[in-house]
């Protein structure tokens, strides 16, 4: 049951990531779809670069699709061709993340979406994102791990759009710690329960799946924890503030 590197055919996997994959779409377009009404009547409106970061992050779910297909259809070397130019995305992901997160929250600035602690959040999703996107590219020549791990990085970056559908059905936002990470992170939860789930039936656990997804959970719950930290609430609230000041 316990495997570094799959004993089976890398075709048996093939389908298994598309199903995750699909999830993951379904996730992110009900909360989106959900949060586009709020989203148009925003007084201020957002700023100029969170659309700039809706395009990027969508083209790397697009491009995260695309990978997947190539593989299904067995368009190996393309797959291989189209992950180096992913990589440089995510590098371009890392920067939109944190920028967009600050310049929504300066341009706020005590309005209803000015929530600095919230940042705890956004360091974990692109900081999880990127450690386990370049822990699966230092894996590729493992096929069973590396899919895994592609598709765990992407899972780091599911809750904005389930949490924003957790939201339109529960609108009070909990005031606790195990509520909130529920609130906020079911999506990812589940998503990474249901891929342990499958492989623990199929007798497939791999090593850095298994790590990766307990790091994965242990850090957004983490994140969890310090959202309702007061100094945390002081600290990032003088961040958006000196970002407000300076760039705003």
């Amino acid at each position: 049951m316990w495997h570094v590197g799959g004993n089976w055919s890398a075709r048996e996997d093939r389908t298994a990531s598309a199903v995750w994959l699909g999830i993951l779409w379904v996730g992110m377009i009900a909360g989106f779809g959900v949060d586009i009404p709020r989203y148009l009547r925003e007084n201020p409106p957002s700023p100029e670069v969170v659309h700039v970061h809706a395009v990027v992050f969508t083209t790397w779910m697009l491009l995260l699709t695309a990978q997947v297909l190539l593989v299904l259809r067995d368009r190996i070397s393309w797959h291989r061709k189209l992950g180096l130019f992913a990589a440089g995305w995510a590098c371009l992901m890392a920067v939109m993340g944190p920028w967009a997160a600050m310049a929504s929250q300066a341009v706020d600035l005590h309005g209803p979406i000015y929530d600095p602690p919230f940042i705890s959040v956004n360091i974990v999703d692109i900081g999880g994102f990127l450690v386990l996107l370049a822990w699966g590219f230092t894996l590729r020549k493992n096929p069973a791990a590396h899919k895994r791990m592609m598709i765990l990085a992407t899972v780091s970056l599911a809750d904005p759009g389930f949490s924003r559908f957790s939201g339109y059905v529960i609108p009070t936002e909990p005031h606790s710690v195990i509520p909130w990470f529920l609130w906020t992170f079911y999506g990812n939860a589940l998503l990474v329960l249901l891929m342990l789930a499958w492989d623990w039936w199929n007798r497939r656990l791999v090593r850095s799946f298994v790590v990766g997804s307990a790091a994965l959970l242990a850090a957004e719950y983490v994140a969890s924890l310090v959202y309702f930290w007061g100094p945390w609430k002081a600290l990032t609230t003088g961040w958006v503030l000196a970002w407000a000041k300076h760039f705003a």
